[in-house]
Protein backbone atom coordinates (compact mmCIF):
# COMPACT_ATOMS: atom_id res chain seq x y z
CA UNK A 1 0.00 0.00 0.00
CA UNK A 2 1.78 3.27 -0.66
CA UNK A 3 2.14 6.06 1.79
CA UNK A 4 -0.08 8.78 1.89
CA UNK A 5 1.09 12.21 -0.16
CA UNK A 6 1.53 15.01 2.23
CA UNK A 7 -2.41 16.45 1.79
CA UNK A 8 -3.45 13.59 2.81
CA UNK A 9 -1.77 13.53 5.94
CA UNK A 10 -2.76 16.80 6.94
CA UNK A 11 -6.47 16.04 6.22
CA UNK A 12 -6.00 12.67 8.11
CA UNK A 13 -4.45 14.91 11.21
CA UNK A 14 -7.14 17.39 10.59
CA UNK A 15 -10.65 14.66 10.90
CA UNK A 16 -8.45 13.31 14.03
CA UNK A 17 -8.80 16.99 15.83
CA UNK A 18 -12.23 17.80 14.82
CA UNK A 19 -13.32 14.01 16.19
CA UNK A 20 -11.24 15.05 19.61
CA UNK A 21 -12.54 18.54 19.65
CA UNK A 22 -16.27 17.55 18.78
CA UNK A 23 -16.08 14.31 21.72
CA UNK A 24 -17.86 15.58 24.79
CA UNK A 25 -16.07 14.16 27.68
CA UNK A 26 -12.57 15.88 26.19
CA UNK A 27 -14.13 18.85 27.75
CA UNK A 28 -15.18 17.48 30.37
CA UNK A 29 -12.23 16.07 31.16
CA UNK A 30 -10.43 18.91 30.67
CA UNK A 31 -12.96 21.53 32.68
CA UNK A 32 -13.19 19.58 35.49
CA UNK A 33 -9.41 18.65 35.77
CA UNK A 34 -8.59 22.52 35.60
CA UNK A 35 -11.36 22.97 38.38
CA UNK A 36 -10.26 19.97 40.84
CA UNK A 37 -6.52 21.75 40.42
CA UNK A 38 -7.70 24.85 41.22
CA UNK A 39 -9.82 23.44 44.58
CA UNK A 40 -6.21 21.32 45.07
CA UNK A 41 -3.96 24.49 44.62
CA UNK A 42 -6.37 26.06 47.01
CA UNK A 43 -5.93 23.54 49.71
CA UNK A 44 -2.42 23.31 49.08
CA UNK A 45 -1.36 27.03 49.49
CA UNK A 46 -3.91 27.54 52.32
CA UNK A 47 -1.46 24.74 54.10
CA UNK A 48 1.24 26.53 52.98
CA UNK A 49 -0.06 29.84 54.77
CA UNK A 50 -0.08 28.31 58.15
CA UNK A 51 4.08 27.34 57.34
CA UNK A 52 6.65 29.45 58.27
CA UNK A 53 6.54 32.59 56.78
CA UNK A 54 9.28 33.34 54.57
CA UNK A 55 10.00 29.32 54.25
CA UNK A 56 7.71 28.42 51.79
CA UNK A 57 8.16 28.00 47.49
CA UNK A 58 5.47 29.02 45.99
CA UNK A 59 6.68 26.64 42.73
CA UNK A 60 6.34 23.41 44.63
CA UNK A 61 3.39 24.33 46.56
CA UNK A 62 1.60 25.85 43.25
CA UNK A 63 2.51 22.62 41.79
CA UNK A 64 2.13 20.28 44.33
CA UNK A 65 -0.81 18.91 42.58
CA UNK A 66 0.30 17.75 39.82
CA UNK A 67 0.55 14.10 41.51
CA UNK A 68 -3.15 13.79 41.60
CA UNK A 69 -3.76 16.11 38.28
CA UNK A 70 -2.10 13.45 35.82
CA UNK A 71 -5.17 11.61 36.38
CA UNK A 72 -7.10 13.76 34.34
CA UNK A 73 -4.41 13.36 31.42
CA UNK A 74 -4.45 9.83 31.77
CA UNK A 75 -8.04 9.75 31.36
CA UNK A 76 -7.80 12.05 28.74
CA UNK A 77 -5.46 10.01 26.81
CA UNK A 78 -7.21 6.71 27.50
CA UNK A 79 -10.80 8.47 26.22
CA UNK A 80 -9.07 10.05 22.91
CA UNK A 81 -8.07 6.09 22.02
CA UNK A 82 -10.44 4.17 23.51
CA UNK A 83 -14.20 6.42 22.28
CA UNK A 84 -13.92 5.08 19.10
CA UNK A 85 -14.42 1.36 20.28
CA UNK A 86 -17.19 2.10 22.54
CA UNK A 87 -19.89 2.50 19.55
CA UNK A 88 -18.34 0.86 16.57
CA UNK A 89 -17.23 3.94 14.96
CA UNK A 90 -13.42 2.46 14.50
CA UNK A 91 -14.88 0.52 11.56
CA UNK A 92 -15.96 3.28 9.54
CA UNK A 93 -12.80 5.21 10.28
CA UNK A 94 -10.02 2.49 9.38
CA UNK A 95 -12.96 2.04 5.95
CA UNK A 96 -12.22 6.00 5.40
CA UNK A 97 -8.28 5.94 6.21
CA UNK A 98 -7.00 2.58 5.21
CA UNK A 99 -3.36 3.66 6.64
CA UNK A 100 -3.73 2.76 10.27
CA UNK A 101 0.13 3.44 11.30
CA UNK A 102 -0.70 7.05 9.83
CA UNK A 103 -4.15 7.09 11.40
CA UNK A 104 -3.14 6.22 15.51
CA UNK A 105 -0.15 9.00 14.56
CA UNK A 106 -2.42 11.50 13.41
CA UNK A 107 -4.61 10.33 16.57
CA UNK A 108 -1.42 10.92 18.91
CA UNK A 109 -0.31 14.11 17.06
CA UNK A 110 -3.95 16.06 17.63
CA UNK A 111 -4.02 14.23 21.11
CA UNK A 112 -0.50 16.81 21.50
CA UNK A 113 -1.88 19.32 19.98
CA UNK A 114 -4.92 19.68 22.38
CA UNK A 115 -3.34 18.59 25.47
CA UNK A 116 -0.01 21.16 25.60
CA UNK A 117 -2.13 24.39 25.80
CA UNK A 118 -4.60 22.61 28.14
CA UNK A 119 -1.55 21.55 30.33
CA UNK A 120 0.15 24.23 30.23
CA UNK A 121 -2.88 26.48 31.23
CA UNK A 122 -3.58 23.94 33.87
CA UNK A 123 -0.18 24.20 35.63
CA UNK A 124 0.21 28.07 35.18
CA UNK A 125 -3.08 28.15 37.25
CA UNK A 126 -2.37 26.56 40.12
CA UNK A 127 0.90 28.30 40.21
CA UNK A 128 -0.57 31.85 39.42
CA UNK A 129 -3.36 31.00 42.38
CA UNK A 130 -0.04 30.65 44.74
CA UNK A 131 1.43 33.29 43.66
CA UNK A 132 -1.75 36.09 44.45
CA UNK A 133 -2.00 34.23 47.74
CA UNK A 134 1.76 33.42 49.26
CA UNK A 135 3.73 36.51 47.32
CA UNK A 136 4.12 38.11 50.54
CA UNK A 137 4.45 35.87 52.77
CA UNK A 138 6.80 33.29 50.74
CA UNK A 139 10.16 32.38 49.04
CA UNK A 140 10.48 34.19 45.63
CA UNK A 141 11.31 32.83 42.55
CA UNK A 142 12.66 34.19 39.15
CA UNK A 143 11.10 34.30 36.11
CA UNK A 144 13.41 31.65 34.48
CA UNK A 145 12.92 29.12 36.97
CA UNK A 146 8.83 29.31 36.96
CA UNK A 147 9.25 29.21 33.07
CA UNK A 148 11.30 26.15 32.73
CA UNK A 149 8.92 24.40 35.71
CA UNK A 150 6.06 25.02 33.75
CA UNK A 151 7.61 23.59 30.36
CA UNK A 152 8.31 20.45 32.04
CA UNK A 153 5.00 20.34 34.05
CA UNK A 154 3.68 21.22 30.52
CA UNK A 155 5.43 18.04 28.78
CA UNK A 156 5.04 15.82 31.83
CA UNK A 157 0.96 16.37 31.80
CA UNK A 158 1.91 15.94 27.81
CA UNK A 159 3.79 12.75 27.61
CA UNK A 160 1.76 11.17 30.45
CA UNK A 161 -1.36 11.49 28.10
CA UNK A 162 0.43 10.41 25.13
CA UNK A 163 1.61 7.24 26.80
CA UNK A 164 -2.35 6.60 28.32
CA UNK A 165 -3.69 6.89 24.36
CA UNK A 166 -0.95 4.37 23.10
CA UNK A 167 -2.16 2.01 26.35
CA UNK A 168 -5.94 2.64 25.28
CA UNK A 169 -4.81 1.93 21.41
CA UNK A 170 -3.57 -1.61 22.68
CA UNK A 171 -6.52 -2.75 24.80
CA UNK A 172 -9.04 -1.01 23.18
CA UNK A 173 -11.63 -1.01 25.98
CA UNK A 174 -11.44 2.05 28.16
CA UNK A 175 -12.35 0.22 31.81
CA UNK A 176 -9.21 -2.28 31.75
CA UNK A 177 -7.03 0.90 30.58
CA UNK A 178 -8.48 2.89 33.59
CA UNK A 179 -7.99 0.08 35.64
CA UNK A 180 -4.19 -0.84 34.83
CA UNK A 181 -3.03 3.23 34.69
CA UNK A 182 -4.40 4.74 37.63
CA UNK A 183 -3.85 1.32 39.39
CA UNK A 184 0.15 1.55 38.69
CA UNK A 185 0.26 5.40 39.21
CA UNK A 186 -1.97 5.78 42.33
CA UNK A 187 -1.39 2.39 43.60
CA UNK A 188 0.84 0.24 42.84
CA UNK A 189 3.70 2.91 42.47
CA UNK A 190 3.13 5.01 45.82
CA UNK A 191 3.65 0.76 47.25
CA UNK A 192 6.44 0.21 45.43
CA UNK A 193 8.59 3.32 45.83
CA UNK A 194 11.13 1.85 48.54
CA UNK A 195 11.92 -0.80 46.68
CA UNK A 196 14.79 -0.76 43.60
CA UNK A 197 15.46 2.66 44.59
CA UNK A 198 17.93 2.59 41.78
CA UNK A 199 15.24 1.52 39.34
CA UNK A 200 12.36 3.12 40.55
CA UNK A 201 13.51 6.46 39.43
CA UNK A 202 13.61 6.02 35.68
CA UNK A 203 9.70 4.57 35.99
CA UNK A 204 7.50 6.96 33.62
CA UNK A 205 5.86 8.16 37.16
CA UNK A 206 9.06 8.55 39.06
CA UNK A 207 10.99 10.27 35.92
CA UNK A 208 7.82 13.12 35.88
CA UNK A 209 9.23 14.38 38.94
CA UNK A 210 12.66 15.46 37.95
CA UNK A 211 10.80 17.64 34.95
CA UNK A 212 9.33 20.11 36.97
CA UNK A 213 10.15 19.59 40.40
CA UNK A 214 13.42 20.59 42.03
CA UNK A 215 14.89 18.02 43.90
CA UNK A 216 15.38 18.01 47.65
CA UNK A 217 18.69 19.16 48.99
CA UNK A 218 19.01 15.83 50.39
CA UNK A 219 18.30 13.48 47.81
CA UNK A 220 21.77 11.89 45.70
CA UNK A 221 21.63 10.54 42.54
CA UNK A 222 18.99 12.86 40.94
CA UNK A 223 18.20 12.81 37.51
CA UNK A 224 18.22 16.58 35.49
CA UNK A 225 14.94 17.67 33.86
CA UNK A 226 16.48 16.77 30.84
CA UNK A 227 17.53 13.41 31.71
CA UNK A 228 13.87 13.26 33.02
CA UNK A 229 12.04 14.21 29.70
CA UNK A 230 14.42 12.11 27.70
CA UNK A 231 13.70 8.86 29.84
CA UNK A 232 10.02 9.80 29.84
CA UNK A 233 9.78 10.25 26.24
CA UNK A 234 11.83 7.14 25.33
CA UNK A 235 8.69 5.24 27.91
CA UNK A 236 5.85 7.16 25.60
CA UNK A 237 7.90 6.09 21.95
CA UNK A 238 8.47 2.01 23.05
CA UNK A 239 4.29 2.04 24.22
CA UNK A 240 3.38 4.07 20.24
CA UNK A 241 6.05 2.00 18.57
CA UNK A 242 4.15 -1.23 20.28
CA UNK A 243 0.54 0.38 20.08
CA UNK A 244 1.25 0.86 16.31
CA UNK A 245 2.60 -2.64 15.39
CA UNK A 246 -0.49 -4.32 17.03
CA UNK A 247 -2.65 -1.76 15.66
CA UNK A 248 -1.96 -2.54 12.44
CA UNK A 249 -1.88 -6.23 12.59
CA UNK A 250 -5.44 -7.08 14.00
CA UNK A 251 -8.86 -6.76 13.15
CA UNK A 252 -10.85 -3.83 14.52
Amino acid sequence: MSVPSSKKITLILGAELDKLVTLPWTWLTLIGTFIINLLLAAAFTSVGLQGAAGTQSILNIGLASMGYLQAGFLILGILAACSEYTGGQIRTTLTTIPWRGFQLSMKLLALAVITIPAAFIIAASGVLYTFIRMRDTAVGFEINTMIEALAGATGYLTLTALLSAAMGALLRRTTPALVILLGYYFVVSPLTKDFLPGLKKYFPDTVGNYMYMPPSPDEINVLTPLQGTGILMLWTLIFIIVAIVFYRRRDA
